[in-house]
């Protein structure tokens, strides 16, 4: 298999020469790899150009002549790649050495598989490794509990776990993602995850296959969480779709999970150009399960719920319509 690698830089200077260090030195070496620039103002340009020189055969360079920011640019440097698996790269992470080999021998023998991303180590700006607990490490925690894994119902309900920086996809799969669909608080990554997981088509390597940076001014949590058996348990109920709807509380959690899940995949339905059915589909069952629990509610706590959902209705909170 012949693999090319989709390199978006901004402003990356920092970090961009230990990135492509680390793709240049797989064990398996990569055939190709295209760099979009998006109208970078620090070196970065100038640190491209220079491995370009030193590999003409392997490096194209473009530049785009307005900034299209990160969904844009990654679709536009995944278009252009030419060879059979295309890897996603970010401008400031490391790969581990054998990252690629790993990831091929996984397609070859699951042909099936056509989106593959894996878990990871966290760093931070020097490159120290993070004490942390990652999104990618609940994948690993579900099967050791012998939970279910279904990754379309947890992409779509719970979130992303399939971070763009770990995923390869075939070639021949890219022309059902495109064109991306511009979304709030919606990426390029979690649209290709959430095609390929539709058709069974997405898989998942749980071992640490690159190292994710977290930078000063980031906040853990998102990708990053406290390295604590509460925070453990409490991602795998939220994952694993473990509702655990008991108390009041509960429910009014549930609830504004099951309408943020509605009005995200409701934007996405009308920005999107292809797929439709998918999110359709979607929007069907965050309704039911909407109305399910709401009347599970006001049965169990009437009177709570009747003074929730006079406030909910003047704060447009918890509201599937907004």
């Amino acid at each position: 298999m012949k693999t090319s690698v989709a390199v978006c830089t901004y402003n990356g200077e920092k970090f961009l020469e230990k990135q492509i260090d680390s793709i240049l030195n797989q064990t398996y070496p990569v055939n190709e790899i295209i760099v979009c620039d998006d109208g970078s103002t620090d070196a970065t340009v100038e640190i491209l150009n220079s491995y370009k020189e030193k590999h003409p055969e392997l490096f194209q360079i473009h530049i785009n002549e307005k900034n299209l920011r990160s969904v844009k640019n990654f679709e536009k440097a995944i278009s252009l790649c030419t060879h059979e698996i295309i890897f996603l790269s970010d401008q400031d992470d490391i790969w581990v050495e054998n990252k690629v080999e790993k990831y091929l021998n996984y397609f070859e023998t699951h042909p099936e598989t056509e989106v593959i991303a894996s878990n990871g180590f966290g760093i931070d700006d020097d490159g120290k490794l993070l004490d942390v607990i990652t999104i990618w490490d609940v994948i690993g925690f579900m099967k050791a509990k012998n939970i279910k894994i279904d990754f379309f119902e947890i992409i779509s309900f719970s979130g992303n776990i399939a971070t763009g920086a770990t995923m390869a996809i075939k070639k021949d799969f890219v022309k059902k993602t495109i064109p991306f669909p511009i979304v709030p608080e919606f990426h390029h990554d979690e649209w290709i995850a959430l095609i390929a997981a539709s058709e069974n088509r997405f898989d998942f390597i749980d071992d640490k296959m690159f190292y994710y940076r977290q930078h000063q001014s980031q906040q853990v949590g998102g990708v990053f969480f406290d390295n604590n058996e509460r925070k453990k348990n409490t991602l795998l109920r939220f994952f694993s779709l473990d509702f655990n709807v008991q108390t009041f509380s509960n429910y009014k959690h549930l609830l504004k999970r099951i309408a943020n899940s509605y009005q995200k995949h409701k934007h996405i339905l009308e920005e999107s150009q292809v797929h439709h059915d998918i999110f359709s589909k979607n929007l069907d069952l965050f309704k039911s399960l909407y109305y399910k629990y709401k009347e599970e509610m006001k049965k169990k706590y009437p009177v709570r719920f009747f003074i929730l959902n006079i406030v909910d209705k003047i704060k447009n909170k918890r509201q599937l319509e907004k």
